[in-house]
């Protein structure tokens, strides 16, 4: 990897954990609509690492700082000293890495979404499981009529995933962004709720709903998707379903179930 792109730790990124179970991310550069620097991608792949670590972590909920954006995209800025082709490949090999990252965590992840969400933030948003929006949210990937760079094959496979090839040419031969009411209806946003406060009291609860459930059986799930959108055959999950049938969580679920009680959970 050449000099011009040299990703480094960042404080642009607030992580909590809290007593829940629930852990939070938020881009935080308000002051330029949370653009993403190379730092702070580097942040994410860190977090993801910590995450991996931390068996007390249920939920990510990932947002951006105020409510006028999720995330810009990339800060424009940090292209100015690409000039190599291992520069543009490092960058979307390292960016492979930033979203893969999000893809394979154990937990589920959460995207709340306000105010604008493009280019990387986009990527970021539909790398998450789930994605809430607030009615004037925004998505696209305007490259077109801004940088004239590309997506991946990687970005471009988890877009097509979510929404189909022909509106992932139609959001990028067009460089419109879509609001909030399209992108709920083609299924790039599962809700869309008011507003900023709306959206964190729906955040809050969804993640609260999500780290009450049966943690084997969503990472299953997940890593089972996953899997299959990168071309693994049908019984290439056995793995899966031993980890949740041979669980001390399905033993209790069935017991729970049984005497009707709320199943204790121990992702194990």
């Amino acid at each position: 990897m050449s000099q011009a792109f040299q990703p480094v730790s960042d404080d642009a990124l607030t992580y909590s954990l809290g007593a829940d179970g629930v852990a939070r991310l938020v881009l935080n550069r308000p002051q330029a609509r949370n653009a993403l620097t190379f730092a702070m991608y580097e942040g994410i792949v860190a977090t993801c690492a910590r995450i991996a670590e931390d068996p007390a972590v249920k939920v990510l909920v990932v947002t951006g700082a105020g409510d006028k954006a999720f995330a810009a995209g990339t800060d424009i800025a940090e292209f100015r000293a690409f000039s190599t082709a291992e520069d543009a490949l490092g960058y979307e090999r390292f960016m492979d890495r930033v979203l893969g990252g999000l893809e394979r965590l154990r937990v589920p992840t959460v995207a709340a979404v306000a105010g604008a969400c493009t280019g990387g933030g986009a990527a970021i948003a539909a790398a998450c499981d789930l994605r809430i929006a607030t009615a004037d949210a925004r998505f696209g990937f305007p490259i077109a009529r801004t940088l004239g760079n590309c997506l991946s094959l990687a970005n471009l496979r988890r877009l097509a995933a979510l929404v189909g090839p022909a509106r992932v040419k139609d959001m990028i031969f067009t460089a419109r962004l879509l609001d909030a009411a399209e992108a709920h209806r083609i299924g790039l946003v599962g809700e869309v709720v008011a507003d900023a406060a709306a959206l964190r009291a729906r955040a809050e609860a969804l993640a609260a709903q999500l780290a009450g459930h049966a943690p084997l059986t969503l990472r299953a799930t997940k890593e089972g998707l996953r899997r299959l959108a990168e071309g693994a055959a049908a019984d290439q999950g056995d793995d899966l379903i031993l980890d949740c049938y041979m669980s001390a969580d399905f033993r209790e679920g069935m017991e729970a179930f049984l005497a009707k009680r709320p199943p204790v959970w121990t992702g194990r």
